[in-house]
């Protein structure tokens, strides 16, 4: 993981009030801040057309969809933990904290070179905690590969490398071709 940002320890409070309207926007995780990178040209086309597809089957429901700029609020072991997922689906009317959500049914990550280990281990394990996760979706931006892991599955993976992606929690069939369109 890259070094913190910053060498104290903050407060959740002092995080978020820092967030707030912050030109670098940052991951916080028991105190300690870690600035994020930019997004590539092709990560973000990709977790924009996954955005532009989603969109529609959210309409006129309880669920809300968000794309880069909401945080997912974690607690483990008594610490606090704020992580910028590429896409965040929260259906719990509940949960709607002004700049995080706590309960999010689908987490999406874009994997970027930067970002493909923590993506894979430390975010899986701590998004894994909450209760209220389904669905942890995992996308490369080098080759049409979607990897979508499902707590209905006891975490196992499904690939997909061709054809419709399908999440559970929304009436929708992603085509590869439309999550890679202008980028593959």
């Amino acid at each position: 993981m890259p070094q913190p940002a910053h060498q104290t320890t903050l407060t959740v409070d002092a995080y978020l009030a820092g967030e707030d309207g912050a030109d670098q926007r940052h991951e916080y995780v028991a105190g300690q801040l870690y600035a994020m990178t930019s997004a590539s040209a092709r990560h973000a086309l990709i977790a924009g057309n996954l955005f532009a597809a989603l969109r529609p089957c959210v309409r006129r429901t309880s669920c809300q969809l968000f794309i880069n700029d909401m945080k997912v609020h974690l607690r483990i072991d008594g610490q606090d933990l704020f992580y910028y997922p590429d896409l965040l689906l929260s259906c719990d009317p509940q949960d709607r904290e002004t700049y995080f959500r706590s309960r999010p049914c689908l987490l999406v990550e874009v994997l970027s070179e930067s970002t493909e280990r923590i993506d894979r281990r430390e975010k899986f394990w701590a998004y894994r905690s909450l209760p209220s996760l389904q669905e942890y979706v995992l996308i490369s931006q080098t080759e049409r590969r979607v990897e979508i892991y499902r707590r209905s599955a006891d975490w196992g993976c499904e690939t997909v490398t061709a054809g419709d992606l399908r999440l559970g929690r929304l009436p929708a069939e992603i085509s590869l071709e439309t999550l890679y369109e202008d980028v593959l």
